[in-house]
């Protein structure tokens, strides 16, 4: 899927630190014009890359270029980690020597992901340099809750002093390319099983298999092959993948629909009923609903509840 970042005429790209604890999870594979960095400050990110999985701890920087199909499949409860984009035009005027040439490409040079693991001072060079940058820039709770480039469709995201960001960005991006360049980092792909592949594209849909069996037989296995597999695999149990996806459109939902009730929101993401998405939704933020941003909403206790599903 490609992905619009809406980025104005003012701006090369945008920087921001998404934390899990506020960031709603987006877990749909995409890809964007522009190329994006990430340096992982606190716990561990997951993605699903060319049908292999790759987890990054703490200190890891890593690249995604614009032919990149790249999809979040899970990060750590304390994961922390910045999110760099650099507009086409912005790695024109910036990479013009043979030795950010790499950085004008649509993929990198070798497959997988590109990256490495920084040394602690060079590691906490950079991430003081994205702190900085996005000193000025909005609200850190808004960008979280907006995935940096907007789940609302008024939101666009936007800076204090866009000549600084800009200056910030281009320094950035060759700052980090010479951390990169002459690294290197040791593996870390996991292959996936076809069938795991197919239960990833599946579950992106809106009319996904509603019951694990039902979905292992989309896959073309039995149900418990399919659950042991995947964890295995991608690092995370089916269902909590399953109620990750439907938090991500809840959220997506929640945006775009505001004369909409929490629950009904919550039955169309895909949640078999309020009490199965109050728990997903206090395991995921620590706390429920009410106590977190939808709180505005009300929530109609007498609509009809589907029942839960396993």
């Amino acid at each position: 899927m490609l992905e619009n970042l809406k980025l104005n005429k003012d701006y090369d790209g945008f920087l921001f630190l998404a934390e899990a604890m506020r960031n709603p999870p987006v877990l749909r594979p995409h890809h964007h014009l522009e190329l994006e960095l990430n340096l992982v400050v606190a716990g561990e990110v997951t993605y699903v890359v060319a049908g292999k999985r790759y987890s990054f701890p703490r200190r890891s920087l890593l690249w995604f270029f614009p032919s990149q199909e790249h999809q979040l499949v899970d990060r750590s409860a304390d994961a922390a980690y910045y999110v760099a984009v650099f507009k086409p035009e912005m790695l024109k005027r910036a990479c013009r020597g043979p030795a950010y040439a790499p950085l004008r490409r649509k993929r990198p040079a070798t497959q997988g992901v590109l990256h490495t693991e920084l040394e602690p001072e060079v590691f906490d060079r950079l991430r003081a340099a994205m702190q900085q940058i996005t000193e000025e820039g909005l609200d850190p709770d808004l960008l979280n809750r907006e995935a940096g480039f907007g789940l609302s469709k008024g939101f666009r995201f936007r800076h204090n002093d866009p000549d600084w960001l800009n200056a910030g960005l281009h320094h950035l991006l060759l700052r980090a390319w010479r951390c990169q360049e002459g690294r290197e980092a040791r593996t870390r792909e996991i292959h996936l099983h076809p069938a795991v592949r197919r239960a990833l594209e599946l579950m992106e849909m809106q009319d996904a298999p509603d019951s694990c069996a039902d979905l292992a037989e989309a896959c073309g296995v039995s149900g418990t092959y399919l659950s042991r597999t995947f964890h295995r695999e991608v690092g995370v149990p089916l269902s909590h993948y399953r109620n990750s996806i439907r938090l991500g459109r809840f959220w997506e939902f929640y945006h775009r629909s505001p004369g909409r009730t929490i629950l009904e929101l919550a039955l169309q993401a895909g949640f078999g009923s309020y009490t199965q998405f109050y728990r997903v939704y206090r395991k995921a933020y620590g706390v429920g609903p009410q106590g977190r941003r939808p709180c505005p909403r009300r929530i109609d206790r007498e609509a009809p509840r589907p029942a839960i599903r396993k």
